[in-house]
């Protein structure tokens, strides 16, 4: 059975690994598992997810508000909601793949709850039922009807399913694909590295498939051909994926660190009383020579932790390593050793940088909410007869992020290396604050779009519902901001949440991660709700009708917070010192070899 540990021998053959086992539970045979044959599939299945996941949420605002009839604001918190929460349970996908199920049966699981999410979404748009009557057999006051309460409950079961789908999928698959390597072997290593350049393509190739196909589909063909779509999508990479167990290597479940993090804390806060050693070397630690031993005397490779220095800052944290009764065996929740505890430090100094990332994905949430109903009001012809899908406007912004990768290796960092002789260009810490002071230009430029097409409006006394004789490619500048900040910013989040956290807790890198863009899209509809409600409906800033609102107000806020969060985040990077001083001094990120972990580049 997967996930369980098989008895091995000492002297085990070369042929196959030992710290990996195949779908039978025996050790994983090196000849006809993982590698390409299985990370192929892997990859499939993530291919399918973007498509599905971002094929719902690019569009998504424009069914809210034409079919479903909701208002502006209410659309883009819904919109931005449901992406929150796929986001941040990544979170529960993570901890659940860590401590229970293992990786495999965590994206089996959570693919079909995504899958069966999907089909209720596409069920809830072809039913006549689950959705209101058109406007036009409601419209006599000038109104339509709004969805009821069962119709929004079904779709919002719908969504929610989704999202718990995506979060347990998107936890486990990019590890899941990176257990298929052997680190130990030379040339599979390299196939790994590979392996992530693939993995970001993929996720690029599915966003691009998402905002040009399934958005077409769905403004022209209806939205259940296009949910459908993504329905069909999503039930393929079940089927890709399980169709490749036999040839997976499976790995022994590593717990979360989530689970370290709470010992720690508990063990401190139980233990807060007493008072602290003058001497560290009083505090318990692993026994690294005894480890070794047993490492040696079993014959079998482990990733043991390493022994960390104690450090002054937190000290709270080291009750947790007050040692009460040497000769029991406490529990870890009252007892934690020095190096756990400073691998929990070294979380705690990354917050700041953690907190002051988090703006970046709220900015990012407008473009798939309002700048898509900016682009609804405005005209996307092309020719005389093409029209662009308002959802499609997108495609500038991946677009973007495709073209910014490689402009800044093959341009910035050359640049940068002759300015600071960092070998890598830029640090991970400058690449964000690059990413966030793109943030803050692209809400100013928003913000003066949206004067523009304002005016554009009143001069031409567009009625309501009307479209602005303005075109929607001045749009674009905002799109291609955002997705350059994005490449900015997304690697170098990920480069320094990677090389930062300690070697025991990197899955919680991800988890980090992950967490800021949950974040930023829940903290745009906090904001979306609180200017609304400050606003109100005589002078709304997000109206309904956007002809009518101040929607260049929203942005201009969001750009003065995007700029003050900008200077608290320039003290945070300024106050925070890497693990082994600046990246690039020598040839390597914090004394690490760049082979040594994989980048999404």
């Amino acid at each position: 059975m997967v996930g369980l540990l098989p008895e091995t021998n000492a002297a085990a053959e070369t042929d196959v690994l030992l710290d990996a086992w195949d779908f039978k539970g025996r050790p994983a045979p090196r000849a006809t598992t993982g590698r390409w044959g299985a990370a192929a599939m892997i990859l499939v299945a993530e291919l399918n997810e973007r498509l599905t996941t971002l094929g719902i949420a690019v569009n998504l605002v424009t069914y809210l508000t034409g079919t479903m009839h909701l208002g502006n604001a209410e659309s883009a918190n819904v919109v931005t909601n449901f992406m929150g929460t796929s986001f941040m349970l990544c979170l529960l996908g993570g901890f659940v793949a860590d401590s229970f199920l293992g990786r495999y049966l965590t994206i089996a699981i959570f693919t079909a709850i995504q899958a069966s999410g999907v089909t209720i979404l596409t069920i809830s748009t072809a039913a006549p039922g689950l959705r209101p009557a058109a406007c036009s057999a409601n419209a006599g006051d000038g109104e339509c009807a709004r969805a009821s309460g069962a119709q929004l409950g079904v779709m919002y079961l719908a969504l929610y399913l989704t999202a718990l789908g995506t979060g347990g999928l998107k936890s486990s698959v990019s590890g899941f694909g990176s257990d298929q390597f052997d680190e130990s072997d030379r040339g599979e290593k390299h196939q790994m590295m590979r392996f992530f350049n693939w993995f970001f393509f993929f996720i690029s190739l599915g966003s691009l498939l998402a905002v040009t196909v399934l958005v077409y589909v769905q403004d022209n063909l209806g939205r259940r051909w296009g949910y459908g779509a993504c329905a069909c999508a999503i039930a393929a990479g079940l089927v890709i994926f399980l169709a490749g167990t036999r040839r997976y290597r499976f790995k022994k479940l590593v717990g979360s660190p989530l689970t370290q993090i709470a010992a720690v804390v508990v063990a401190a806060w139980r233990k807060r009383r007493l008072p602290l050693p003058a001497d560290p070397a009083m505090l318990y630690d692993i026994d690294v020579g005894k480890a070794a031993a047993v490492e040696e005397g079993s014959g079998k490779k482990s990733k043991r932790k390493e022994r960390l220095p104690h450090t002054d800052q937190f000290r709270f944290l080291d009750h947790a390593a007050i040692n009460e009764e040497p000769a029991a065996q406490p529990s870890k929740w009252r007892l934690s050793t020095l190096t756990d505890v400073e691998e929990v430090k070294t979380v705690v100094r990354m917050l700041p940088i953690w907190a002051t990332t988090i703006m970046f994905w709220t900015v990012y949430a407008q473009m798939t909410t309002f700048s898509v109903s900016q682009a609804t009001t405005m005209d996307r012809h092309i020719g005389s007869s093409f029209q662009i899908p308002a959802g499609s406007l997108t495609v500038f912004f991946v677009g973007s992020i495709l073209l910014t990768v490689p402009v800044y290796d093959r341009i910035v960092v050359p640049v940068a290396r002759r300015v600071s002789g960092n070998p890598h260009g830029l640090t991970p810490l400058q690449r964000i604050g690059v990413g966030l002071a793109l943030s803050v230009i692209a809400m100013a430029g928003a913000a003066l779009t949206e004067i523009k097409r304002l005016h554009v409006a009143r001069d031409a006394a567009v009625p309501a519902g009307g479209v602005v004789p303005m075109s929607v490619f001045w749009l674009i500048p905002q799109f291609f901001l955002v997705g350059a900040g994005e490449a900015f910013t997304y690697i170098g989040q990920l480069d320094f949440f990677l090389r930062e956290c300690p070697k025991g807790m990197k899955t919680m890198s991800t988890g980090l991660f992950l967490s800021t863009l949950s974040l930023g899209f829940f903290v745009s509809s906090a904001l979306v709700a609180a200017v609304h409600k400050v606003t109100g409906d005589r002078h709304p800033w997000i109206a309904d009708d956007l002809n009518k609102g101040r929607l260049d107000n929203f942005y201009w806020l969001l750009a003065v917070i995007c700029l003050a969060n900008l200077l608290v985040y320039l003290v945070a990077a300024r106050w925070y010192k890497y693990k082994a001083g600046r990246p690039g001094a020598d040839g390597s990120v914090n004394g690490v070899e760049m082979a040594d972990e994989p980048m999404l580049h």
